[in-house]
């Protein structure tokens, strides 16, 4: 089964690509998570993309129409040069900071989202990097007990919290039980779109959502686990030998 992931909405976005991601999307009724910053801060996408005012608004009519939001971090601001425990990238908004800190700004961000009537059960961090104290800092400011951001075969229960493997930057025929496709609608070119709306016109059955999956408290397997370590070695192979 598939999922789709969106990351980087805010009030500061590309809101010609975001409705056409939308459109393909409600084409097939396939309903994706959706990360919502919920105080944008991040200059790389405030000094690209003029304000909408209308933001709040379209969140609410995503979750009007049953897709799921999730926290994805505060202000989208690299606090840290630590890759936490999953170290996609040696930066992070949250891993390395302490609890206070990380708590602080899980508080915050929900108060944000409720001040707008906006329901979450997700979080996912800037750059893909959490570590053990944004666990915490979850369980403790907030009602959120999934995550998406782990390499898996399928979704696990762990320290309480489930969970959900990302596996992919763009749809592809991967042999796990549930993949989940990460796309920034900022940044998609033309040929990711068409790519993505024929890999969906072909396998559109195929896709699910959040409020479809039986959540299992199912532990990590040595697969999962094998896969994990298999993932980031790669990755260490292809940046020291620049592949």
């Amino acid at each position: 089964m598939y999922l789709i992931r969106l990351d980087d909405a805010s009030e500061h976005m590309d809101i010609s690509k975001w409705n056409k991601i939308e459109e393909i999307l409600d084409k097939y009724s396939i309903k994706p998570i959706v990360g919502v910053i919920p105080n944008n801060e991040d200059s790389g996408l405030t000094s690209n993309y003029d304000e909408d005012d209308k933001f709040w608004d379209k969140v609410m009519n995503w979750q009007c129409k049953g897709w799921d939001i999730a926290l994805h971090g505060y202000n989208h601001v690299t606090s840290s040069p630590s890759g936490g425990i999953n170290p996609i990238h040696n930066r992070s908004e949250f891993a390395g900071l302490s609890l206070d800190l990380q708590s602080e700004k899980i508080k915050k961000g929900i108060s944000i989202l409720n001040s707008k009537g906006i329901n979450t059960k997700i979080f996912f961090a800037p750059s893909h990097t959490y570590d053990a104290n944004t666990l915490a800092a979850l369980k403790k400011e907030s009602n959120i007990r999934i995550v998406s951001d782990t390499i898996a075969d399928n979704i696990y229960f762990e320290n309480d919290i489930f969970f959900i493997p990302l596996q992919s930057g763009h749809a592809m025929k991967l042999p796990f039980k549930l993949v989940t496709f990460c796309y920034h609608p900022n940044t998609m070119g033309n040929n990711d779109f068409d790519e993505l709306e024929k890999f969906i016109q072909l396998n559109h059955r195929e896709f699910t959502c959040i409020s479809d999956i039986e959540f299992k408290k199912r532990k990590k397997t040595i697969y999962d686990k094998l896969l994990n370590w298999i993932y980031f070695k790669m990755r260490v192979i292809r940046k020291k030998f620049n592949i």
